[in-house]
């Protein structure tokens, strides 16, 4: 008769419980929420109502995907913002922030406001009309408000304290805009032009620090003169790595890396750390069957040596073989691998 009538008590007590937890985006992972930030790395679908050409919401883009549906994703299936919501246990998949089907529990749990064709370099995104940093940024601002009035303070401070933030971009800067563009390699050299890259970086970490995210990992550029286009535009007749392009990108993450290392110093509590993305993928590029793959200098879809969105009319059909899907991105199963060491290799971030 005594433990009869506490019994209700009790069960709202672990009612109570499991929607706090619920709330603070819990779901069973140390990381209660997964933002990212960056370009078509990690884009899952911002960019399908922007007035642009870097979008992909149409076949075979995300042929792979559940349901075998485009989504925006720059690939076949899933990209690394996926992998890594999924490998922690936070989610299946990281939605786009300007998805307009949005529930409270997904944005709790954490969305994406990268835009494909963006970068470092403010003209990156003016030239491609996508969504600026400074752009995400402000959507970022947005988003907190809109959890705040639907699921209080606390949860916005538990997001920011606790939760996962991703940086992804820089690779747009190297092949559309610095190599491109004569306004950038005509009035820039590589120091130069990496050290404008550097302090867009540090300024928009600076003010993710300012807003309160304090755990943040920033992805370095791969090896951007080995993706399939590259090498057809500037690899002569063997379509071997554009060097230049490499020697840009490597000087540019050894001075990201540095400046990651001050912030990281100089900002009480941050947890700022430097994600080495280019010799993995080069590891992979140079190395495919180690890791499961037989094709790496050209992507899948159409001859794979330069098509790349809306030039990508037909595919192979062995995808599994490839490292790339287009000229430019990787397949999902190279993401995953990608996603994998990441998470792998940093458990320290999100501990």
């Amino acid at each position: 008769m005594h433990l009869f009538l506490h019994k209700p008590s009790y069960f709202l007590l672990l009612f109570l419980i499991l929607l706090i937890l619920h709330y603070n985006g819990s779901n069973g992972s140390m990381v209660p929420a997964v933002i990212v930030f960056g370009d078509s790395v990690v884009d899952t679908g911002n960019n399908n109502n922007l007035e642009t050409i870097f979008k992909v919401n149409y076949p075979p883009y995300g042929q792979d995907f559940s349901g075998g549906q485009p989504t925006g994703r720059f690939s076949n299936g899933k990209v690394p913002s996926d992998f890594i919501v999924e490998e922690l246990g936070v989610k299946d998949v990281l939605p786009p922030y300007l998805d307009p089907n949005l529930k409270i529990e997904d944005l709790v749990t954490g969305v994406n406001f990268a835009s494909g064709g963006g970068g470092y370099d403010p003209l990156t995104s003016e030239l491609a009309s996508v969504i600026s940093l400074d752009g995400q940024i402000e959507l970022f601002k947005e988003y907190m408000e809109k959890v705040k009035s639907m699921a209080g303070e606390e949860t916005v401070n538990t997001i920011l304290s606790k939760g996962l933030f991703i940086v992804a971009t820089g690779s747009n800067d190297v092949t559309n805009t610095y190599f491109n563009n004569p306004l950038r390699s005509y009035h820039f050299d590589f120091d130069s032009y990496t050290r404008l890259m550097v302090n867009s970086a540090s300024s928009f970490l600076q003010d993710l620090y300012n807003l309160g995210a304090r755990r943040i990992g920033v992805f370095s550029v791969p090896p951007i003169g080995c993706l399939p286009s590259q090498r057809t535009l500037k690899g002569g007749t063997q379509r071997e790595c554009a060097e230049k392009n490499n020697e840009l990108a490597t000087l540019f993450n050894t001075k990201l890396s540095m400046e990651i290392n001050y912030l990281n110093h100089n900002l009480p509590f941050a947890k700022m750390v430097y994600v080495d993305a280019y010799y993995l993928p080069l590891d992979i590029i140079q190395n495919p069957t180690k890791y499961g793959f037989d094709v790496a200098n050209i992507g899948c879809c159409g001859t794979g040596t330069i098509e790349v969105a809306f030039l990508c009319k037909y595919t192979c059909t062995n995808v599994s073989q490839y490292v790339f899907w287009d000229s430019f991105h990787f397949t999902e199963n190279a993401y995953r691998i990608i996603a994998h060491d990441f998470l792998n290799k940093n458990k320290n971030l999100i501990m």
